[in-house]
């Protein structure tokens, strides 16, 4: 869905500011909606699109479940409706509505050595109480034959805190759900889940999402057509051992409690011209002080208020972002994008050639529907200077569980990627795409004597080079079949940033299938 919103952006039906994510079902079913009032500027498979997933959105549009009545064990029931596209139990009258889903899938990879697997089971719902209220929740158990997403790997792949098992398998559970309270020009929520910013098509360099989802407080506003703002303050996981307040059990066990640590972050997005979208932001990472009331303030310039709480020349101070992200598709057909990670700003670094700010920085360009419908080209490069996401204070580093939140290549790296993707027909997505991705010296900040005047790229310890074809086909709602093939040629010389079954020269296969999200 969120594929087919941004080929409705790029092509002019809607107009979506697309820094911030994940986007409300709410919001999906209003643009949606939009799109189905200019049917007719749509393609014979947009359209096709459309239909389809408005199938999905029917809670929010529809005053009634009415799903296909063939498949309907409750037919007797105007209010109560199961179906089978989208797959589910629903339930709506005037005051209260409910969904109940279930969730299962496999993912494999093969290549003539052996074969590993991701498996993944659970169910998810969510309901409406009223016009303002919503709450929704998605648990999932997950099992990996060889684990596929450690903290340390070089991957999009979500991570998850994995239990001990023998030979390499891994398994984790992941609960994710929240409640919020929306009015017509805001909303505002208690959740655990997944936080993506920055515009890009293949990983984000601001807040990725690949960490375990965590607990957090958010606020989004929209008081008028040119102006938006997002705010939240997270409960982050240090996994990072407090001494002082760990303890023995009667039975002489020991209880590790780990240091408390919070993320808060906000993103204004202004749009000056239509279609032409600008966000900047900033953020801070803290610890040892609880959740402090000045974090709380949405609209703070957070490193100000560490320098107020810590001293300027305090060691002891908080960990502090700045981010800006530029998102364009005023030339239609056409997304243009930009996004800019400052760890730490010094304006006397930018006057010495010899000094460098710790920065992230990707540029991108998709061409969807020209010159050829239903096809699309992307090129994306992103560059990160070292340093960068690390912080000298292990209680204040830009992770949670050990996952960096930033970009998946973390600091001293380069990644360069380019896809064509071709939709022949309605939920058919083929898809071939090179990657070259790079990662330098493992620098630790701290132990440097001139950080500032690292090296960038000067030995490479780490890099991926890849070419994949694959192809997806959603044949209901959010139940997909899927196959692919990769080339790939993965050195890793320390043999910690990539699992052991994609590291060297390897032709893989990879085939699955999923319900649910």
């Amino acid at each position: 869905i969120y594929n087919f919103l941004d080929e409705l952006q790029v092509t002019g039906i809607v107009d979506i500011r697309s820094a911030v994510k994940p986007y409300s079902r709410i919001f999906i079913a209003q643009q949606l909606n939009a799109a189905l009032q200019k049917k007719e500027e749509l393609s014979k498979r947009q359209s096709d699109e459309l239909e389809f997933y408005l199938l999905e959105f029917k809670p929010e549009l529809s005053a009634l479940p009415d799903y296909d009545p063939r498949f309907d064990i409750f037919k007797k029931n105007r209010n109560l409706a199961f179906a089978v596209n989208p797959l589910g139990g629903y339930y709506k009258d005037s005051l209260f509505t409910m969904a109940v889903k279930p969730i299962w899938g496999i993912d494999y990879y093969f290549n003539k050595d052996k074969n590993i697997y991701h498996r993944w089971g659970g169910a998810e719902a969510f309901a409406y109480i009223g016009k303002h209220w919503g709450f929704y929740a998605s648990l999932r158990d997950n099992s990996e034959s060889e684990r596929m997403c450690e903290s340390s790997f070089f991957t999009q792949r979500q991570g998850g805190p994995y239990k001990e098992l023998k030979g390499g398998a891994g398994d984790y559970s992941e609960m994710r759900g929240g409640i919020s309270y929306t009015w017509k020009w805001g909303d505002f929520s208690l959740a655990k889940d997944h936080i993506n910013w920055g515009n890009a098509y293949n990983g984000t360099n601001i807040l990725s999402g690949r960490t375990p989802s965590f607990a957090h407080i958010k606020l989004h506003l929209k008081p008028v057509k040119w102006f938006e703002f997002n705010y939240f303050h997270g409960w982050l996981v240090s996994e990072i051992v407090d001494s002082a307040r760990s303890y023995y059990y009667n039975n002489g066990d020991y209880r590790e409690v780990f240091h408390q640590k919070y993320l808060a972050a906000n993103m204004f997005t202004f749009t000056p011209f239509k279609r032409l979208h600008f966000s900047l932001g900033n953020s801070i990472v803290y610890s040892d002080i609880g959740v402090h009331p000045a974090y709380l303030i949405p609209v703070a310039f957070f490193k100000s208020i560490d320098h107020t709480l810590n001293g300027i020349s305090n060691q002891s101070g908080q960990n502090s972002q700045m981010f800006f992200d530029l998102s364009s598709t005023r030339i239609k057909n056409l997304h243009l994008y930009g996004t800019l990670f400052l760890d730490d700003l010094s304006i006397g670094r930018l006057s010495d050639p010899d000094r460098r700010n710790p920065i992230s920085y990707k540029a991108g360009a998709k061409l969807s529907n020209y010159p050829v419908k239903n096809l699309s080209a992307l090129a994306e490069y992103t560059y990160t200077i070292p340093i960068t996401y690390q912080h000298n204070i292990l209680t204040t580093t830009f992770e949670s569980n050990y996952y960096n939140m930033g970009h998946y290549l973390r600091d001293n790296s380069e990644e360069v990627y380019a896809e064509i993707s071709y939709k022949p027909l309605r939920g058919l997505t083929i898809t071939v795409s090179y990657l070259n991705a790079r990662h330098g010296d493992d620098y630790i900040y701290g132990e440097e004597e001139d950080p500032e005047s690292l090296p960038v790229l000067k030995n490479i310890l780490y890099e991926n080079t890849t070419v994949a074809v694959r192809a997806v086909y959603e044949f209901i709602n959010n139940a997909y079949v899927f196959a692919g093939f990769m080339n790939s040629d993965v050195y890793d010389e320390k043999e910690i940033r990539a699992p052991e079954f994609f590291r060297g020269k390897k032709s893989i296969l990879n085939s699955g299938f999923n319900i649910g999200f």
